[in-house]
């Protein structure tokens, strides 16, 4: 029995899928930073259950600890001071919620063409988290990916850069000869 290998094989749905699904075997990684809000020109704020966009450059209800869920671009993002989660109900609103395993509170990352961040809800696809220009949050059902409502730039905390180690180039100075297996006979 000979299997035939498809052409034309498209991977996309399996890619789909598993980025969807929650993933316990990588590291879950931890990242502080700020969303500063376009329309708003100040920051996300997680005062407990009440979500704004009116935190000045390093208030600390405006930072944020962004944590990656899976594979893909899945995030929680949790309010460091308060440890409430922000999340998305069912009517759109975004609200505050103690605990975060829930997938009202798994926003995709999506980065725009203008460079901007967009976080559009896990479960409510098409739902994004968008701001006033008064800084009140606006909900789900009326937010699209091109509106400036929607758009967030990262930023660190106030005195905080993010410490990167310089990358450190290896160089190979002769060819590795390739070990052929011997034939036992």
């Amino acid at each position: 029995q000979m299997f035939a290998a498809e052409e034309n094989v498209d991977f996309r749905i399996h890619v789909e899928n598993q980025t969807r699904a929650r993933d316990d075997v990588s590291r879950k990684q931890l990242r502080l930073y700020q969303l500063y809000s376009r329309t708003s020109g100040k920051h996300i704020q997680v005062l407990g259950r009440r979500i704004s966009a009116k935190g000045e450059d390093g208030d600390k209800y405006a930072q944020l600890l962004v944590e990656t869920d899976t594979f893909g671009s899945q995030v929680r993002i949790k309010g460091k001071e308060t440890d409430f989660y922000l999340c998305m109900n069912r009517k759109g609103k975004l609200v505050g919620k103690p605990d975060g395993t829930s997938k009202e509170c798994v926003f995709i990352e999506k980065v725009l063409e203008n460079n901007y961040t967009a976080l559009m809800s896990a479960k409510y696809s098409g739902w994004y988290v968008g701001f006033t220009k008064k800084g009140r949050p606006r909900k789900g059902p009326k937010t699209r990916e091109n509106q400036q409502d929607v758009h967030f730039m990262k930023r660190y905390p106030k005195g905080q850069m993010e410490i990167q180690k310089p990358f450190k180039y290896t160089t190979v100075t002769k060819r590795t000869k390739r070990i052929r297996p011997t034939n036992p006979s």
